[in-house]
């Protein structure tokens, strides 16, 4: 799809359960902002080109491969994020996340602790920090050997990030976006409607209205997969 390699599963969290089984590896979730973004900029390119699963993310992608013949659904990263973690307490697995503010992390592991019980957090920090602490950071990360990485460290810093991180690594790794925002209870998700209306990205300019100049990526996007037919 514009030169983006998609997976076409109908199951994207038992894709992810078998890129864990042959060693782990990145995944990416796809949208049409990010698809844009990859267009324009190499580095994001050549990152979401290398990820091991690229899943239909948003609505924009799963219209773009109906146009090709492919039926999928689409595939939020938020409820992938959330199942592996789930899976993780279940099965024992090291988790790691990495990212948001201060404020959003200690939220967040609160309340990951107490909604699934049994999961290990390894690792856990916020994206906040100064740029000489980070080669530190990364040595931490690595060295607690998590099975699942979570990154809220935005488009594209966190895929660009887990790229040039997880080769050699066991587990998965993986960009969140706001996930973790929503999970800590600072912002709200779009209600189950306007999911199924496909209007998400409406619902998410009203709560962050800069996010307008993003939003203009969404005509282009819809432009260019017209052009290729």
């Amino acid at each position: 799809m514009l030169g983006v390699q998609v997976a076409v599963t109908s199951n994207v969290f038992a894709a992810a359960l078998e890129l864990r089984q042959r060693g782990g590896g990145q995944i990416v979730t796809l949208n049409a902002e990010m698809t844009m973004a990859a267009r324009a900029s190499r580095e994001l390119g050549s990152a979401i080109a290398d990820a091991d699963l690229v899943i239909p993310d948003g609505a924009g992608v799963v219209w773009a491969l109906g146009r090709q013949g492919y039926r999928v659904r689409r595939s939020p990263g938020i409820e992938l994020a959330r199942q592996l973690l789930e899976y993780a307490a279940a099965h024992r697995w090291r988790v790691a996340l990495v990212g948001a503010s201060p404020a959003v992390m200690e939220q967040l592991v609160a309340r990951l602790r107490a909604e699934i019980p049994g999961l290990e957090l390894a690792f856990t920090i916020h994206g906040y920090q100064d740029a000489q602490q980070w080669p530190g950071i990364e040595q931490e990360l690595l060295a607690a050997q998590p099975d699942l990485v979570l990154a809220a460290l935005g488009v594209p810093r966190q895929e660009t990030w887990i790229q040039r991180l997880h080769p050699g690594q066991p587990g998965l790794w993986m960009g969140v976006g706001g996930s973790f925002d929503v999970w800590s209870g600072v912002k709200q998700r779009a209600p189950q409607w306007m999911s199924r209306l496909q209007i998400e990205w409406l619902y998410r300019l009203v709560q962050e209205p800069s996010r307008w100049r993003r939003m203009l990526a969404l005509p282009a996007f819809a432009w260019a997969v017209l052009r290729r037919g």
